[in-house]
């Protein structure tokens, strides 16, 4: 009997999400407008918080300054403190292309209390931009390599659309087995929580964006509060764009397939320690919330190969939703190049997000947090 019940309810769900969930599983690239070169040609002032990026500085460096938009743009690389060169392998990518004076490095200066490592980079990157007077900020990661069209795409958009921020998130890479099994996932699951059609909508809470690359005017990040009221969050990205919405302003999430992370999670071991990384800080820290999302994910995920093994009905329904969550999951991976076979494998992919999760709560609690570039992160407040 509650066989049964479980069964209908994990069915129920993913009719609901299919259905329901702003189609946040039909994963497109975003249509964007066209670059009209008559358009005002305003000032970018493109910021890229870099610490130990000298594997991949290099590259991430000379597509922005590859970029066709037409109008004046600066780069300000603000070096968050390294252990390596990357600052002079930054340098060195510019003077070799020949456009050494449109980039700028920073050093940041010395962490403050209660800010992450990146916002502070931001904040100062920011502050150091506010000399050229820029129409819109590029905020992107430092291993991020841009299309030649991305600046003008999301300038486009921004114009054309109204929009305050504009976010895409670039293409992960998807290559070693563990990386195969999990990221996709990892997308299926940020549109999930953050539909893009919901994070448009005006009418709607759901605020979201991408970190790797946003496009953000001035008036709405100064509106928001600026960095310095998000400049405690792990999840800043997400922060900022709640920030902006909560004041009025305007937010479009999309998808790139050309801008590609060069960042490499080879392993397992490697994808957890992300996962966990800021996980538990997504739930506030909550354990009842934890609670909740251990309830929700075995019945959305794993009652359905569960109940395969049970009567009649209760496995008809856990096939039938097995089923669901296949075909919702296809777009994601066929969007990846994989192979259909890796659709039917979310319920496997979706029990090592969730213990992960719990692993994030265990390190929460015991006052050891998430490392990141070297700095703990997310530690219980005493």
């Amino acid at each position: 009997m509650i066989a049964g019940w479980v069964g209908a309810l994990s069915l129920g769900v993913w009719i609901y999400l299919l259905l329901a969930r702003g189609r946040f599983w039909a994963i497109k690239v975003e249509d964007m407008p066209a670059y009209n070169p008559t358009l005002p040609g305003c000032r970018i002032a493109v910021i890229v918080p870099a610490r130990d990026e000298a594997p991949v500085i290099a590259r991430t460096v000379d597509s922005l300054l590859r970029q066709d938009y037409l109008g004046p743009v600066q780069i300000f690389l603000v070096d968050d403190h390294s252990s390596d060169n990357t600052a002079d392998i930054a340098k060195c990518a510019a003077e070799e292309s020949g456009n050494a004076n449109r980039l700028t490095v920073i050093q940041a200066g010395p962490l403050p209390d209660g800010w992450t490592g990146k916002l502070w980079a931001l904040s100062e990157g920011v502050q150091a931009a506010s000399s050229f007077a820029p129409d819109y900020y590029w905020f992107t990661d430092a291993d991020v390599v841009h299309a030649a069209d991305d600046l003008s795409s999301l300038f486009a958009r921004a114009e054309t659309g109204g929009f305050d921020l504009v976010s895409m998130m670039v293409k992960l890479r998807c290559e070693s087995f563990a990386e195969r099994m999990l990221i996709p996932a990892f997308v299926f699951f940020f549109f999930k929580l953050y539909p893009p059609r919901w994070v448009a909508s005006p009418e709607k809470r759901t605020a979201a964006a991408a970190g790797g690359c946003i496009l953000i005017r001035p008036a709405a990040l100064t509106r928001a509060g600026g960095i310095a009221a998000i400049r405690d969050q792990l999840i800043d990205d997400c922060a900022l764009a709640r920030a902006v919405k909560r004041e009025g302003g305007r937010i479009s999430l999309g998808l790139s397939s050309r801008a590609k992370s060069l960042r490499e999670y080879g392993t397992f071991q490697e994808i957890g320690r992300m996962i966990a990384r800021s996980a538990f800080t997504q739930l506030n820290h909550s354990t009842v919330l934890l609670c909740a999302v251990i309830c929700a994910m075995a019945i959305t995920y794993l009652a359905p190969i569960v109940l395969l093994g049970s009567g009649r009905w209760p496995a008809a329904f856990g096939l039938a939703a097995w089923l669901l969550m296949t075909v919702t999951y296809w777009p994601t991976v066929r969007w990846f190049k994989l192979s259909p076979r890796w659709a039917p494998l979310l319920p496997f992919t979706a029990l090592f997000y969730l213990g992960a999760t719990i692993v994030s709560a265990l390190q929460y609690w015991a006052g050891q947090g998430g490392v990141w570039k070297g700095r703990v992160q997310d530690l219980a407040k005493s």
